[in-house]
């Protein structure tokens, strides 16, 4: 793996170096695609490592980008509340964190399971009628929501992805 960090290190950080729509310092993504590139098995036996660090630096990318466009809604909304109900910054931080470990959640779910999983626990609406609105049957409609429940519950305990990744269903 040292080889591979010596070898693309360069290469990574101005590939990243170039690209505009990052929110996040190149150092910093090409740091999270070194250890991303670390804790997947055979890592050092890639064929094509740079097509592979460049698909880990996207999906990085993509997370930061969709992280804080999601605080930064969070703060529009925020700036628009009365000042009575203003919060302090660090009821502002914990707000943001949660919303994050939310979101991550969210992301990490199939889109009929999160939509299953949003429209039981926010809507409120029965299974038959998610069913109905997903054509899928109200089985289905009960795996996703079990799915988006234990996702949830991972979250809470600070289990990592792989746990999350074994529960999702098609």
């Amino acid at each position: 793996m040292d080889g591979l960090f010596r070898q693309h290190n360069g290469w990574l950080m101005k590939w990243l170096g170039r690209q505009r729509w990052t929110v996040v310092p190149p150092e910093d993504l090409a740091s999270d695609v070194f250890l991303a590139l670390l804790q997947m098995p055979g890592a050092g036996s890639v064929r094509e490592p740079r097509a592979m660090m460049t698909a880990i630096a996207r999906r990085l990318i993509f997370d930061a980008r969709r992280r804080n466009d999601l605080q930064r809604a969070y703060e529009a909304e925020l700036a628009l509340m009365p000042e009575a109900l203003e919060i302090s910054a660090e009821e502002r931080l914990i707000v943001v964190q949660a919303l994050r470990a939310i979101d991550a959640m969210l992301a990490r779910l199939s889109t009929k399971a999160r939509t299953a999983f949003l429209m039981s626990q926010i809507d409120g609406l029965p299974y038959a009628e998610i069913a109905a609105e997903l054509k899928v049957s109200v089985s289905m409609v009960r795996k996703y929501v079990a799915q988006g429940l234990r996702a949830a519950l991972c979250a809470d305990a600070g289990i990592g992805t792989a746990a999350a990744r074994e529960t999702r269903f098609s």
